[in-house]
């Protein structure tokens, strides 16, 4: 089985390692700063963890080499103005929105998309970061550089945040995920609750909501040619899903299938660019993943049988995704009851994510 080089060497990259090791792959997560004769590429499949990348030696390189999957996808998602133009091109439905060109749009913005706007800049902002909530006077406090380089949107009231994890190879052949229901605060993504399809407790609305969820992104992945694993991240407004964004890789919103699902999303992505079988992956009981940020490691949640800790060895800093709890279990009130039990051991600030988990469990 060929070697498979991944551009970027986080958090990403280290799992798509640990997902190829049974299977008997050999991943190497490579840093954006490597020298190109001490990466084994030239037989390689090549894949990233991140949307964007700086010019360098190793970079050049790659951006000629025949087997580097999704190469010309990633710089056309990784900007959220061409990744809207097709949304809008496939008419499928997204926040309405405009290119923030000029300080002069503000009346017409206001007018147009409401007295509640978020900005974003066109590339990198993620986490919270590179986004601006304006409201009719706020547009004088935005950096001059932003002009250009953001796009506007009309604020959307939605009663909830899910995400799609799908994956497709080169066949055309698509498999998915159940959605899973998000909670972000201050914009990072805190915690992710999934049901599976046959008990979910709003049977009815959640077949809707999923079997419209994988239309939409099988349309994205039909018309990208795309191979491999995307995330699509959605509001749900009434009964409907509005599009969010796109992420052209494994997605954070996705680390509950390393304890939750048959097959993992980085297993997942690796058999879709390898182009091996890929059943749909089986997932019979409810989840629970719980982002750890900017928090030291607690050897005590160890002490809670559901509990899986996927540790990222990174320097703990605030704001920055240091690792990941996993919980699974048939019973929904035995993760309840898990989580009830994590309260004490995690830092205050994981208190409201903890209960929304619990009540969306009821």
């Amino acid at each position: 089985m060929k070697p498979v080089c991944v551009l970027g060497n986080g958090q990403l990259g280290r799992m798509l390692r640990q997902a190829g090791e049974p299977l008997g792959i050999t991943v190497y997560p490579v840093g954006l700063d490597a020298e190109p004769e001490a990466v084994p590429y030239q037989n390689s499949v090549i894949t990233a963890e991140i949307e964007r990348w700086p010019e360098t030696a190793l970079t050049q390189e790659l951006a000629h080499h025949k087997a580097f999957a999704n190469r010309d996808i990633f710089p056309r998602l990784a900007d959220r103005l061409p990744q809207k133009q097709l949304m809008d091109s496939l008419g499928l439905a997204t926040a309405p929105w405009q290119l923030l060109s000029d300080t002069n749009q503000w009346p017409q913005l206001f007018s147009e998309l409401g007295n509640f706007v978020i900005v974003k800049r066109r590339i990198g902002g993620y986490d919270g970061r590179g986004q601006w909530r304006i409201r009719p006077g706020d547009e004088t406090e935005l950096p001059a550089d932003i002009y250009g380089e953001c796009i506007a949107e009309q604020a959307i009231p939605f009663s909830g945040e899910v995400s799609l994890i799908g994956a497709r190879n080169k066949n055309g052949d698509c498999v998915f995920y159940p959605l899973a229901h998000n909670l972000h605060q201050d914009g990072i993504l805190r915690a992710s609750v999934v049901f599976p399809l046959e008990n979910y407790p709003l049977r009815l609305q959640h077949y809707h909501l999923q079997q419209q969820a994988e239309n939409m992104l099988s349309a994205i992945m039909h018309e990208l040619k795309y191979v491999g694993v995307m995330a699509m991240e959605c509001f749900i407004v009434d009964d409907n899903l509005l599009i969010n964004e796109l992420a052209p890789r494994v997605h954070n919103s996705g680390h509950w299938t390393q304890n939750g699902a048959s097959i993992s999303q980085f297993e997942l992505h690796l058999r879709a660019i390898l182009d091996l079988p890929m059943p749909r992956p089986e997932v019979t009981k409810p989840s629970v993943m719980i982002n750890l940020i900017g928090t030291d490691i607690n050897t005590q949640w160890l002490s809670l049988p559901l509990v899986h800790l996927h540790w990222y060895e990174k320097e703990v800093r605030p704001a920055r995704k240091v690792g990941h709890l996993n919980l699974s279990h048939f019973d929904k009130n035995e993760l309840k009851n898990t989580l009830q039990k994590l309260i004490p051991m995690l830092p205050s600030e994981y208190q409201s994510g903890l209960e929304w988990a619990q009540e969306k469990l009821i």
